[in-house]
């Protein structure tokens, strides 16, 4: 059986008026109680509370039990898209080789932009997916496969199509931009 988180009300420091965000050594904790608002988020039905019943022991030395009376469980998580990624190693017959067209976007982890358009780029995985192929290459990893497509600059996506490169897309760009470029190629 599981029951739906309908809201969840999460005190925050703008509902606050402003004395009760003064050092609680100028007024009272109970003053401060009595002001305290609470705000109500949009209802989200993404997230399930499953009951189970299962007992795991601590050890060979205690003789207790743990008894888990359930846990939230994502119900979205069967749609979510994981882009793989690719390494020099593998770029020829992932990319070169494939008979679909492919995306493969240049990234770094420690690039702020990259982490901007992942969420895009899993979108379009998910979208096209039996259409197009796509991956991820972090450029710190496999430099040679950047360094062969001069890549200066990322994020970069470039779409292949029969092992050539056809369009190169630079910076964290709009979806629709993206998608643009996909279709002539499809």
């Amino acid at each position: 059986m599981a029951a739906v988180l309908e809201t969840i009300t999460v005190p925050r420091a703008a509902g606050f008026p402003a004395a009760t965000l003064a050092p609680i050594a100028s007024s009272s904790v109970s003053a401060l109680s009595a002001r305290r608002k609470s705000i109500n988020l949009p209802e989200f039905r993404g997230l399930k509370i499953q009951s189970s019943s299962s007992t795991r022991s601590l050890g060979s030395t205690s003789s207790r039990a743990i008894r888990r009376r359930g846990g939230i469980v994502c119900e979205a998580q069967d749609t979510a898209v994981e882009v793989p990624s690719i390494t020099d190693a593998t770029w020829q017959s992932l990319v070169l080789e494939s008979d679909l067209p492919v995306l493969v976007e240049f990234w770094a982890p420690w690039c702020g932009p990259c982490r901007m358009i992942h969420p895009v780029i899993n979108e379009l995985a998910k979208q096209y997916a039996g259409k197009l192929k796509c991956y991820k290459v972090n450029t710190d990893e496999s430099p040679s496969v950047a360094t062969r497509y001069g890549i200066r600059s990322i994020p970069t996506v470039i779409i292949f199509k029969s092992g050539e490169k056809k369009d190169a897309v630079i910076g964290a760009v709009p979806k629709s931009t993206l998608t643009t470029s996909i279709e002539k190629f499809l």
